[in-house]
């Protein structure tokens, strides 16, 4: 697999990763791993960084990337995302924040991460309060909010991207500087303990206004970052089977051929019969590298030159 990935697959790997960074939206997510030797004392965790095309994109070329890194720090996105200027879809993790600033990007939240405080608040309040009250509570009043501005954002989730803009500017802007004005008022004038689920969920909300609210200046923004948390969950569901990674090198391999992997599936590929189609052909290509007739297009998993072998039937 090693191998396989450094020769052959990093070259598909590679050019999926110069068309994703054109995209105007990049969805981004991160999660843990462990690397047996990776020069750190046993037990350090390392990272499997996603980025995935938009959501709403319509460019017909879904692409999800797994990149590994020893840190979470802002470094590797300055590494991975150098050449990107585009729209940077994340939670509220700070380094995706600084290194949009760095590179003057646009940065948008994830209204998911913001409702999910309050979720887990009114789990916990359906024990101790009655119907009522839970009905005249601050979380159930919070959910509310964000629920309208979910449902109508949904309404709108087949629509072009210049009908979701328009939308979202004269529908939805209002029911969000609604929402905001709300919750500043909740922390004036109610005793909501900080450190509660409901009090997270209020202090959330006003630390990431500014990145909750760019999803209104563009069609092509999602309103959460789902789809990479989606995107992430095969790697995740992998993880709990094999537990550990024995070195840097297959930490590596296993991001090109879960980028591969999942790719495929975003595109109605047979992950299988996918893999098989390219170490056919990939052999055939390492000897044209340095040739400026070099090319790598019609073996993507977008291609309509891929055999029908490679496809799902719809």
């Amino acid at each position: 697999m090693i191998k396989s990935s450094e020769v052959y697959f990093s070259l598909v790997y590679d050019w999926m990763k110069e068309e994703v960074l054109k995209q105007p939206v990049i969805q981004a997510d991160e999660t843990t791993l462990k690397v047996n030797r990776d020069g750190r004392k046993a037990g350090a965790s390392s990272y499997m960084w996603v980025y995935i095309t938009g959501e709403h994109d319509d460019s017909g070329k879904k692409i999800i990337l797994y990149n590994y890194c020893r840190t979470r720090s802002t470094e590797h996105l300055r590494n991975f995302l150098s050449a990107y200027q585009g729209t940077l879809v994340s939670d509220g993790y700070q380094p995706y924040h600084t290194f949009s600033e760095e590179q003057a990007l646009a940065s948008a939240g994830c209204w998911r991460h913001c409702r999910r405080r309050f979720v887990n608040a009114i789990k916990a309040a359906q024990k101790d309060l009655s119907e009522e009250e839970l009905k005249n509570s601050i979380v159930y009043q919070a959910l509310a909010r964000i629920s309208a501005i979910y449902k109508l954002d949904e309404s709108w989730k087949g629509r072009s991207c210049e009908y979701r803009a328009e939308h979202r500017r004269r529908i939805l802007k209002p029911l969000v500087d609604e929402y905001f004005d709300w919750v500043k008022e909740q922390v004036k004038t109610c005793s909501v303990p900080p450190k509660s689920e409901t009090g997270e969920g209020l202090s959330y909300s006003i630390h990431q206004e500014k990145y909750l609210r760019t999803f209104l200046e563009d069609g092509n923004i999602p309103i959460d970052n789902s789809a990479c948390e989606r995107a992430i969950r095969p790697f995740c569901v992998g993880r709990k089977n094999w537990n550990v990674i024995d070195t840097v090198e297959g930490a590596q391999a296993s991001a090109i051929a879960y980028s591969i992997a999942e790719t495929a599936k975003a595109n109605h590929l047979k992950p299988y019969q996918y893999f098989e189609y390219l170490l056919t052909e990939l052999p055939k290509r390492v000897t044209q590298k340095k040739d400026s007739s070099f090319s790598l297009d019609d073996l993507m998993p977008w291609s309509s030159e891929l055999p029908m072998s490679c496809r799902k039937i719809k």
